[in-house]
């Protein structure tokens, strides 16, 4: 007899709860990393769209960070206001597809309904969506600088 395997419910064609939820700080720390329930509706939204990205850059997404809960989005030092907290944002690499300012501009020149597009640091992609989504493009190099308008190279950044 074949033992069943346990499996995490499937948000959409890649993406699996347990795939947007997994973090090593919650598992390290022993930080219930659980979405309340009103949480996985805007996680399955939020697979939907990441499933729409990855057939755009036709590539897997190395996914850093998903849903964060509140004690986690502390622990990682997340915004007060991260949409991390609702289930609606990922940060994430693609490296078969290119450096992240080559996804951030791919995303940025698509037609996908996202909400928020962010090269953060230059090292990875931000990435949003919400039921209304506002198209938002924002680049972060220096904190103590902020977030500059658009998807911006750092080399242009410290020309201008």
């Amino acid at each position: 007899m074949t033992a069943k395997r346990n499996r995490s419910p499937k948000l959409s064609r890649w993406y699996t709860l347990a795939r947007l939820t997994a973090s090593d700080t919650a598992a390290a720390r022993g930080i219930d990393n659980t979405p309340p329930p009103e949480v996985v509706a805007n996680l399955r939204l939020l697979a939907r769209g990441l499933d729409r990205v990855r057939r755009l850059l036709g590539e897997p997404l190395e996914i850093s960070s998903g849903y964060r809960s509140p004690a986690l989005n502390v622990a990682v030092g997340g915004a007060p206001r991260s949409q991390h907290t609702a289930g609606l944002a990922v940060d994430f690499a693609c490296p078969r597809f290119g450096p992240p300012l080559e996804v951030a501009r791919a995303i940025a020149a698509s037609a996908l309904d996202y909400d928020t597009v962010l090269l953060e640091y230059g090292r990875w992609v931000h990435l949003s969506f919400d039921r209304e989504p506002r198209r938002r493009l924002l680049t972060i190099y220096d904190g103590a600088e902020g977030y500059l308008d658009g998807i911006v190279d750092e080399a242009r950044r410290r020309v201008a």
